[in-house]
């Protein structure tokens, strides 16, 4: 943990002030937010059958709603973060939260694809900075080895979202029209900065916070290269996800009551990846990166062969989502190579993680309309996840080159200084 972090960590203890069951309400209220978040991002993608639909738009196209949201969060991360360097974290996940409820339910009220594409994106912009400011409260009021399981359980209120969420929405959307999917997700936005507001405990600016120290990270390779391995590594699963409802639908043959039930199952593997995320990157950061790439190149290339029968395309499902726990490895992987611009590095997690949101599904359904099937979307996903594990390769190398360069800097200094 750097100095900055540690620093953070004391400047917060002190104003909590309070025994360990105020931490739980904490990490309870900003979970509250990852639901809200991952109801509406998922839920779109289940929803995308019904919506395209109701918009008078083929899925394909209907696909490039999801990309919307998701280029929200790639422009916005790094903007807010940057911006409001100068902003308390508490009182800049209440504003967060309550621009995410306005933008939702704007969603619901669409008119038509154009503003639809409009509201989604507008959806997105507070997403990466949310997740970030959210992981470094979590981190910096945790033990500093266990700061990647407490980011980890802020993320379990996205993973519980597709467990409870997404299948709420979905079933929503069924029984009620889709625009019920995004009111619901307006709601929990709204109960999400109330929590917020009520147990999560005023901080102080950092000395010295400021936009130009944030814009910082972007010096630092090590950065960049783990942003690269969510960009392209995470890709893999979104570009199965996406198009998951439809593929069981024209596929699997599957009735829509049986949605919901296979979208759980995915929940069910993300929060078992998040958990073991959480964990392994406590224990060893950049062999778990790696690790949880493989997995997910594996669990992908089951996909085609899986998706004719009910049974094995919902067993490979819930492998694909174990796979997402990459993501917390990445989030602490940031934290130790961002030095003294965490909030901006933790939102480009984010930024990182919704570039795959956009290339995954931009990929399958190119896949898709050029007349290589539904299932041809775990070709694509395998791709995208060894490209993410190359560029893992290439930051393992960089480290290690830079670490033994810093060891013989060392060697050399005790030389002069004997």
């Amino acid at each position: 943990m750097t100095a900055a972090t540690e620093t953070r960590h004391a400047e917060i203890a002190v104003a909590v002030g309070q025994p360990s069951t105020h931490l739980a309400l904490v990490l309870f209220a900003l979970a509250m937010g990852g639901f809200a978040i991952g109801t509406t991002e998922f839920a779109a993608m289940s929803l995308l059958p019904f919506f395209s639909r109701g918009l008078g738009i083929d899925e394909p196209m209907a696909g490039h709603v999801i990309s919307a949201y998701a280029l929200g969060v790639v422009v916005g991360a790094p903007i807010i973060a940057v911006l409001a360097a100068r902003i308390t974290r508490r009182t800049l996940l209440i504003g967060l939260m309550s621009v995410f409820a306005v933008a939702n339910l704007l969603s619901a009220l669409a008119p038509s694809y154009g503003w639809m594409l409009a509201f989604r994106f507008l959806s997105g912009l507070p997403h990466g900075a949310y997740f970030g400011v959210a992981a470094l409260v979590a981190a910096s009021l945790s033990p500093p080895n266990r700061r990647a399981q407490a980011v980890a359980r802020v993320m379990l209120g996205l993973t519980i979202a597709t467990i409870l969420g997404v299948p709420i929405a979905n079933w929503m959307g069924q029984a009620l029209g889709w625009r019920w999917g995004f009111g619901i997700v307006a709601l929990l936005a709204v109960a999400t900065a109330l929590l917020v507001y009520a147990f999560v405990p005023r901080d102080r600016l950092q000395p010295g916070a400021s936009p130009l120290r944030e814009l910082g990270a972007l010096k630092r390779r090590q950065v960049w290269l783990t942003l690269g391995i969510g960009a392209i590594g995470f890709g893999g699963m979104f570009a199965v996800y996406t198009y998951v409802a439809s593929t069981l639908l024209e596929v699997t043959q599957v009735s829509p009551a049986l949605l919901p039930m296979v979208l759980a199952i995915f929940g069910l593997g993300l929060t078992a990846g998040t958990l073991v995320g959480g964990w392994a990157a406590d224990k060893a950061t950049m062999p778990a990166a790696g690790a949880m790439l493989l997995w997910s190149a594996a669990s992908l290339a089951l996909f085609p062969v899986a998706a004719g029968n009910i049974w094995t395309i919902s067993l490979v499902v819930f492998l694909i989502g174990c796979g997402g726990g990459l993501g917390i490895v990445l989030q602490t992987r940031l934290m130790d190579v961002a030095e003294d611009a965490q909030t901006l590095a933790a939102a480009l997690n984010h930024s990182a993680f919704n570039t795959a949101n956009a290339l995954g599904p931009w990929l399958g359904g190119m896949a898709i309309a050029a007349g290589y099937g539904w299932t041809s979307t775990g070709w694509v996903g395998v791709a995208l996840a060894l490209g993410g594990l190359a560029v893992w390769l290439i930051a393992l190398l960089d480290d290690r080159l830079n670490a033994a360069a810093r060891r013989k800097s060392r060697m050399m200094s005790d030389g002069f200084t004997q």
